[in-house]
């Protein structure tokens, strides 16, 4: 994944012609830290385990991004992360820059008490460098509310009431309504800007999901309300696929109690991985990273691919979509909807007062409106598609903000501003 960051970023830097020195204070992250996590296991022995925190750039604000507890979680998948969450909100114009980190454990051979003192372990580890102020982290793969509200207390037991180092709180303590339907919401809405373009309709749209957790399940959702088919949904352990669309709050409330579509009487079962390749207007991967490759491009029949999932399309296969003029709008972009009210949370905890639910909504319709707009001037004035010109945006505002932080003119950059 790095590698791959690492590619399109250079790519986009080559539109931009950054010079080489330019390219390495860009993508040079401003801290690492690896922590050892030693914690009571319920048998009376100790779990060991590492933490990782990747800050990327605080050029634009306090950095920002997503926490999670994965076996594979290592310090080159959390600088990937933390560059992605750094473009990320430049393009969506918040005032953050990027950050990852997170566990290598896996929370299902964890009980909640063992996964609860690894977790405030860890924060004591780091909290030297985390804050409102500083480096706010939020929920990603594995980790949830619940957690989010063990290390805002963590915190605040060494710096006093800080309801703002996290987001994706519960709403019992100081998190945000519409936090939990955001990044699907976000979904929704940069497809939609997405139909415009291209002259199509919400009413009878074939929508096929790779994944259907928290991101996947809330945009089939908003998807369905507006009259797309749901005509296949596969996960980890299989699929099912209606081409008149499936019930999905149905599916929702069964995947709830058992955890996968697989089972599911609303449909016909098929192997999961087929749902990649399956007959329909618009591909949504909302799950693992790396799942479109070289292998499959070609097969792909989606003319819109929508990325709910960090990092789902390798460079062999955004290639090969380009070719085939498939319009890939890019993560950096359709999941920005998550970062963006985390934002609102954010500001909501510094401020102490609540916004509404309509406000919410009507400001993430904005923002991620804004956003795919300013995207696809970007494109049509540079002559490149969707993700190169979401890197160029995003890389233009931090090039921008670097060099006003120094004596160096940033007329060049005027235009991402």
């Amino acid at each position: 994944m790095l590698e791959e960051s690492k590619y399109y970023f250079n790519k986009a830097a080559d539109v931009l012609n950054l010079p080489v020195l330019g390219r390495k204070i860009l993508t040079t992250p401003f801290r690492m830290v690896k922590v050892e996590i030693v914690s009571d296991a319920d048998n009376g022995q100790f779990h060991h385990h590492l933490g990782f925190r990747v800050q990327h750039d605080n050029s634009r604000g306090p950095m920002k991004g997503g926490l999670r507890y994965h076996p594979s979680v290592d310090a080159d998948e959390a600088e990937a992360l933390a560059s992605l969450m750094t473009w990320k909100t430049a393009v969506v114009n918040i005032p953050y820059g990027g950050a990852k980190g997170g566990i290598n454990c896996d929370p299902e051979q964890l009980s909640e008490k063992e996964l609860h003192d690894i977790t405030r372990t860890f924060v004591g580890h780091i909290k030297e460098v985390i804050g409102p102020n500083l480096d706010i982290p939020a929920p990603d793969m594995n980790t949830n509310s619940k957690i989010m509200g063990w290390i805002m207390d963590e915190y605040s037991k060494h710096y006093g009431f800080s309801p703002g180092v996290v987001t994706g709180k519960p709403l019992h303590l100081f998190g945000s309504d519409g936090r939990e339907e955001a990044t699907g919401r976000g979904v929704t809405i940069a497809l939609e800007h997405a139909l415009k373009d291209k002259d199509m309709s919400w009413e009878g749209l074939r929508v096929a999901f790779q994944g259907f957790g928290n991101v996947g399940s809330h945009a089939a959702k908003l998807m369905a309300q507006n009259g797309a088919k749901i005509v296949a949904v596969g996960d980890h352990k299989g699929g099912v696929s209606n081409p008149e669309g499936l019930d999905i709050p149905a599916l929702m409330k069964y995947v709830k109690e058992n955890r996968t579509v697989e089972g599911f009487d609303g449909g016909d079962a098929f192997k999961s991985d087929e749902v990649l390749t399956w007959d329909c207007d618009v591909l949504v991967p909302a799950a693992l990273g790396g799942v479109l490759t070289k292998e499959n491009a070609n097969d792909v029949a989606a003319k819109i691919i929508v990325e709910a999932a960090n990092g789902p399309t390798t460079p062999e296969a955004d290639e090969i979509f380009h070719k085939k003029d498939v319009l890939v709008i890019p993560d950096i972009l359709a999941n920005a909807g998550g970062v963006t009210v985390s934002y609102f949370e954010w500001a909501q905890n510094i401020q102490q007062f609540r916004w509404e639910l309509d406000r919410i909504n009507d400001e993430l319709y904005k923002t991620i409106s804004r956003a795919y707009m300013s995207v696809a001037k970007t494109a049509k004035s540079n002559n490149v598609d969707f993700r190169t010109a979401a890197f160029v945006l995003g890389i233009g505002r931090v090039a921008k903000a670097t060099m006003a932080r120094t004596h160096v003119s940033t007329s060049r950059f005027d235009e991402f501003g």
